[in-house]
């Protein structure tokens, strides 16, 4: 019986067992431990409704005979989902910890000498730590090959050269390595001047990357984040083999007159947590076609300029000096900042002291509220406890100087990925001035990656080494700018007026244009035209294939009414997410159901309509506050003026009423809403419905 056939009938049997030696100079077969996946998870309800009910344990315990390795050896290891903490053992040896990446992958590890013992072993993996945390896990496929790492991983040589096809010349991009079992495969390379390298991952900072591979069918990637092509190409590579691949992308989303902005993001280096070294970093974010990035590393001001210049990438971006200011009462990123600046003191006790401290900051203009709906500290700023969701106020009566706010954090995405549009778009009618931001969070090479969410702001962006940062923060500040999470919605009012601007109405109606835009590996479901917060237009979307890889997946024109007060639009458009792992859209960092499906998405910014034409922008509780003055305590007096307003100026309005003048909750006011405008009691109805998550909240 050969080795092969001793394997298969070991595998009948449920035994794994060592294969028989073989004659010197013959390659011996791999010790099968385990050729399936195993589902663990620590005692507790499941973390994601895709996993079973139940797990098959807390931890993986696999015995098999094996003989005493005088040599190193190669575990390797297939992982999925992993988010916490787990420790691999062979016997008595720690051979170190699973990767914590939720990404389909296969690892390898080091098996020292003399640790594989004569007769009976165990491999292990368990969760490590005082507390270990909900974390349902596949692990598995697990063999020992009789070969170092080096050896194992350098079997072939692969060399891949990624090009861009209207220059000619080699670009800044990621590859992703998958082998026939579709995960990422760890790789024979490490991390350079030029490479940054995780499993089955390799950005390259000048097009070109030589990395080992054991023998095997493989598939590689080639990608430079949402506005290129994907490329790709298939493999079988054999032992002492050397192959060579070209592989060519081409921009295919028309982003003209917008530079690509990512205004967080953090190193290891200077954070302390993630994987990411700041040599790494700017890898990445040439790797991913970032065009303005903001050092954002936690209560620190960080420089790229000198890292990117020595390492060669500063012609692929224009880097901006950063905070992000952590504190116990919500994170901030500010910029920008100077270089001789103290730091803002990040242990101020309340907000107007933190603000304070961030506005005392020379040079800082913008300032970002980070991840809203995320609970660090104990506080969540826009959580019940402190966020009243239907108008916007801060029930404990902390003032939001902020300039702009996170509406996608693919670092740190929710269940629900409208819920922070819908908060930002209630902040504007709550009259805050705030730009909708998305970005990374990335502190990762290749698990949370940069530039993965980004904003899109209107400034030149022909030569990205010398975008003009003064004239790029004033386009953000008014709002001029675009948010991507796989997606673009762009939106234009009248032919003429895009996010940021008024538009000066003629007519009675106005045309709002939208065009929906993603490379053609990202597809888009659903575009939803937004009023004042309220859905007022909808439309599906076939994306079908794009000829000639056109980033333009539908346009639409719909009709809006010329409204008597000033309102805002909103474009978002929503697609499924990217599962293929060159691409994976994250699961929730604070997941608040085990219910998830994976979403893209495109926002734009607020488009104003100037309704009452007095040339300037009125949010809803602008108009709201005259008519709850105007009342003069008289609640139906108060209901009948704002039938000839909207939704979002009722909320507005209930909340200054509640909070002055009397309780919304008695008998009186539920029979006046009885014969209300349809608009005002579901505005009324919202906010009483908010304000009692509010109290039930309330410490």
């Amino acid at each position: 019986m050969n080795a092969n056939d001793l394997i298969a009938k070991l595998l009948v049997c449920g035994s794994f067992l060592a294969v028989p030696e073989l004659a010197a100079g013959q390659s011996a077969e791999p010790l099968l431990i385990a050729p399936t996946l195993h589902h663990l998870r620590i005692d507790g309800p499941r973390e994601w409704s895709s996993f079973p009910e139940r797990s098959e344990g807390s931890s993986l315990n696999l015995k098999f005979e094996g003989r005493r390795n005088e040599n190193e050896h190669t575990l390797l290891l297939r992982q999925q989902d992993v988010k916490q903490l787990w420790a691999v053992r062979l016997n008595d040896t720690d051979l170190g910890r699973l990767t914590i990446d939720e990404n389909d992958m296969v690892l390898t590890f080091a098996v020292p000498a003399n640790t594989l013992r004569d007769g009976e072993n165990e491999l292990s993996v368990q969760q490590v730590g005082d507390k270990p945390k909900i974390d349902d896990i596949r692990v598995g496929h697990c063999r020992i090959e009789d070969q170092k790492v080096s050896e194992y991983l350098g079997q072939s040589r692969v060399r891949v050269t990624v090009q861009d096809a209207d220059s000619g010349q080699l670009i800044p991009s990621r590859l992703t390595v998958l082998d026939s079992g579709g995960a990422m495969h760890s790789l024979g390379a490490t991390s350079t001047k030029t490479l940054a390298v995780r499993p089955g991952v390799i950005y390259t900072s000048t097009g070109e990357a030589t990395f080992g591979l054991p023998a095997g069918e493989y598939t590689v990637y080639a990608g430079r984040g949402f506005e290129y092509s994907l490329a790709k190409c298939q493999i079988n590579v054999h032992a002492g083999e050397f192959l060579e691949r070209k592989l060519i992308l081409r921009r295919e989303v028309p982003t003209e007159g917008f530079v690509a902005c990512d205004t967080h993001v953090h190193t290891l280096t200077h954070s302390g947590h993630g994987d990411a070294t700041i040599a790494e970093r700017m890898i990445t974010l040439a790797g991913e076609g970032i065009e303005l990035p903001i050092a954002t590393d936690h209560n620190k001001h960080i420089d790229y300029e000198p890292i990117a210049r020595e390492l060669g990438v500063r012609r692929y971006f224009t880097p901006v000096m950063g905070n992000e200011v952590t504190t116990s009462l919500g994170h901030f990123n500010v910029f920008p900042v100077n270089s001789d600046a103290s730091l803002p003191n990040h242990q101020a006790p309340d907000w107007k002291s933190i603000f304070q401290e961030i506005h005392g900051t020379p040079d800082v203009r913008v300032v970002i509220l980070n991840h809203a709906r995320d609970l660090h500290a104990g506080v969540r700023p826009f959580g019940s406890a402190l966020h009243n969701a239907a108008s916007g106020s801060n029930v404990a009566g902390w003032t939001l100087r902020a300039n702009a706010m996170e509406v996608v954090n693919s670092g740190s995405t929710q269940n629900d990925p409208l819920q922070l549009i819908q908060d930002w778009m209630v902040a504007l009618n709550h009259g805050r001035s705030l730009a909708p931001i998305g970005a990374s969070d990335s502190h990762d090479v290749a698990r949370h990656f940069v530039g993965q969410a980004r904003t899109y702001i209107r400034a030149q962006d022909d030569d990205p080494a010398v975008i003009n940062v003064d004239y790029a923060i004033a386009s953000l500040l008014q709002g001029r700018v675009m948010v991507s999470y796989g997606l673009l919605a762009e939106l234009t009012v009248s032919g003429r007026y895009g996010p940021g601007e008024l538009a000066v109405l003629a007519e009675d109606q106005v045309t709002a244009h939208v065009r929906v835009l993603g490379p053609h590996w990202s597809k888009a479901e659903r575009v939803i035209l937004f009023c004042n917060g309220e859905p007022v237009q909808e439309a599906n979307i076939e994306s079908g294939d794009r000829d000639g890889g056109s980033g333009v997946i539908a346009e639409l024109d719909w009709k809006v009414p010329r409204p008597s007060h000033d309102v805002h639009l909103v474009a978002v458009a929503v697609g499924p997410g990217i599962e293929g792992l060159h691409w994976p859209t994250a699961k929730p960092y604070q997941p608040t159901s085990p219910e998830f499906s994976p979403r893209t998405l495109g926002c734009s910014g607020a488009v104003w309509l100037d309704g009452d034409q007095d040339g300037r922008k009125t949010p809803a509780i602008d108009y709201a506050r005259p008519a709850v003055a105007r009342s003069g305590g008289d609640l139906g007096k108060l209901v009948s003026e704002l039938a000839k307003f909207d939704t979002a100026t009722s909320i507005q309005a209930a909340d200054l009423w509640q909070h002055s003048a009397g309780s919304l909750l008695d008998p009186e006011t539920t029979e006046l809403l009885k014969d209300a405008a349809p608009q005002v009691q579901e505005g009324f109805t919202r906010f009483i419905a908010a304000w009692r998550e509010n109290q039930l909240s309330r410490p």
